[in-house]
């Protein structure tokens, strides 16, 4: 198991950490600490990551690690370290933060309203930032070329797309992502072959009727009414329109309409997402819901609008790397679990629609959830992280070669 006595923290002002001595792990574990708690207390959101690029150049420069140049990538990294040749597999991290007040009592909490780290991302970035400063101490050793991944804008689904269209994974032959799970125990990873995320969309409904007096309905088309049987409806996409042995989920989550108690409103807005694991009963579902809507609009005397807006597909990982994955990580200490899929989406699926590898959970044991404005990880958990990214690395360039 992957545990590590630390002596006491040196404190700080959570201000940018000086680069220390990364042959002691001690001081490594120190450093990513520091590191992680400066990202943490100035989260940024989705494409709004200039302060945090900033930071992670800085930190990758005083280890004179190389920093790719890609003009079309505004915020995020992509570092490079080996020979710059290939074989040339890739590590990726998400930078990102969410709009959510934190609301834990730790020191270092986010000094910007309405803007956290509630995912995890300074978590991930602080860890691909020590997989980096292992490596860079083997460089001459590398059979071959690791390229790290800063990633901007998970949160929206479509920063994996900006990184793949900067041209900085050109010629890459293996790629990994990790994400922190509160549900496993530090020292536990899992993965699973196939589906490990699911793909994500989602979608708005605008029915349109006419709006009259409480007291004389007949006199108008219940807007209400119509949205009221469209919510129960859609329900029936994952009970009766596909196959029980598909996972879809089916939510609306947000609806809009009226602005008072004695008045029929012309207009209600629904809000939502759907979940899938599977690329063709994805496609399906636009049709399914548009069906849905034309009937009972057409029946309650009321016009529905569909505005479809296409997130990530399912994460689908390579049956051979996320077993390469989950070995790598015995060696390395963890005790491996086979995981089932998630309904949870991640932007990593855009990266392994074009390049095969895995995607793979370590434990972070907090007590609150993903997204959750408590939500905080356990720091102990971050230098086994970046141990393993480190050695998944080396273990993968060196299996790139025999082929």
């Amino acid at each position: 198991m992957l545990y590590y006595i630390i002596g006491v923290r040196r404190r700080n002002s959570y201000g940018q950490p000086g680069l220390t001595n990364t042959g002691s792990t001690a001081k490594l574990q120190e450093r990513l600490v520091d590191i992680r708690r400066n990202l943490h207390l100035e989260p940024e959101l989705s494409n709004e990551e200039f302060e945090t690029t900033r930071k992670i150049k800085a930190w990758l420069k005083e280890a004179d690690i190389e920093i790719l140049e890609l003009p079309n990538l505004k915020t995020g990294v992509i570092a490079q370290i080996g020979t710059g040749r290939e074989p040339i597999m890739a590590l990726r991290a998400d930078i990102d933060a969410l709009p959510i007040d934190e609301e834990t009592d730790v020191p270092f909490r986010s000094k910007f309203a309405g803007k956290m780290h509630a995912c995890g991302h300074d978590f991930h970035t602080t860890v691909a930032l020590g997989a980096a400063y292992l490596l860079k101490e083997k460089e001459q050793e590398l059979q071959g070329t690791v390229r790290i991944i800063f990633q901007p804008a998970e949160e929206t689904g479509h920063g994996a797309k900006d990184v793949v269209d900067s041209g900085g994974l050109e010629g890459v032959s293996a790629i990994f992502g990790l994400h922190n799970s509160p549900e496993l125990a530090v020292g536990e990873l899992g993965t699973c072959e196939g589906a490990i995320t699911a793909g994500v969309d989602r979608f708005e409904i605008v029915i349109n009727g006419i709006g009259a007096h409480a007291a004389t309905p007949e006199k108008g088309t219940d807007a209400i009414v119509a949205a009221s049987q469209i919510i129960l409806a859609l329900q029936t996409i994952t009970s009766r329109r596909v196959s029980a042995l598909d996972a879809v989920v089916v939510s609306v989550t947000r609806i809009s309409g009226g602005n008072t108690w004695n008045v029929l409103p012309g207009t209600v807005e629904l809000e939502g997402t759907v979940r899938t694991l599977d690329v063709e009963v994805q496609k399906r579902i636009p049709d399914t819901i548009r069906q849905i809507i034309d009937g009972i609009g057409a029946s309650a005397g009321v016009s529905a609008e569909l505005k479809w807006y296409p997130g990530p597909l399912a994460t689908i990982n390579d049956a051979y790397w996320a077993k390469f994955a989950s070995d790598a990580a015995e060696e390395s200490g963890y005790v491996t679990k086979v995981l089932g899929p998630s309904m949870g989406g991640e932007d990593f699926s855009y990266y392994l629609q074009h390049i095969p590898g895995a995607f793979v959970y370590v434990g972070s044991n907090s007590p609150y959830a993903l997204h959750h404005p408590k939500f905080n990880p356990e720091e102990d958990a971050l230098l086994p992280a970046a141990e393993y990214y480190s050695h998944l690395a080396v273990r993968c360039l060196n299996e790139l070669n025999t082929r």
